[in-house]
């Protein structure tokens, strides 16, 4: 992202994003790409429409729930390297994946495990996110 939030920061953002959609008031070009993706996911409205109640909820992956916040943040992430074509490429892999699977969204969503694949790597071996990860599964996607 352009911006570099902290949790509660993002979860506030996505909140009032989704707010303001409801609304109908005016949004950002960010808060309204942000109320795009929201609106693509409907099994995450009950939890948008409840900041008080999931504001500081975890989601953690034994418990097997996956995380709203996390998965709308990494649409937004990869909306951003499609735009700006970075890491150089993404935006041809995005081309690909959606004419192989007839949907951007779904394009996105295969997208998402190779940014997952990065970061785990970069997490699991202490260093910085390495962009050859992300276009390297990209390529077996």
């Amino acid at each position: 992202m352009l911006f570099n939030p902290s949790r509660d920061e993002a979860r506030n953002f996505l909140f009032e994003s989704w707010r303001k959609r409801r609304c109908g008031e005016l949004l950002t070009p960010l808060e309204d790409l942000a109320a795009q993706l929201i609106g693509k996911h409907p099994e995450y409205f009950a939890v948008l429409e409840d900041p008080e109640l999931h504001q500081d909820k975890d989601y953690l992956p034994e418990q097997g729930a996956a995380n709203p916040f996390l998965h709308l943040m990494m649409h937004l992430a990869i909306e951003e390297h499609i735009s700006m074509d970075q890491p150089a490429g993404i935006r041809a892999h995005f081309a690909r994946l959606t004419r192989k699977f007839e949907s951007e969204h779904d394009a996105q969503h295969r997208m998402m495990e190779c940014l997952s694949e990065m970061i785990w790597q970069a997490q699991r071996s202490g260093s910085q996110p390495d962009a050859a990860v992300y276009l390297a599964c990209l390529e077996q996607q």
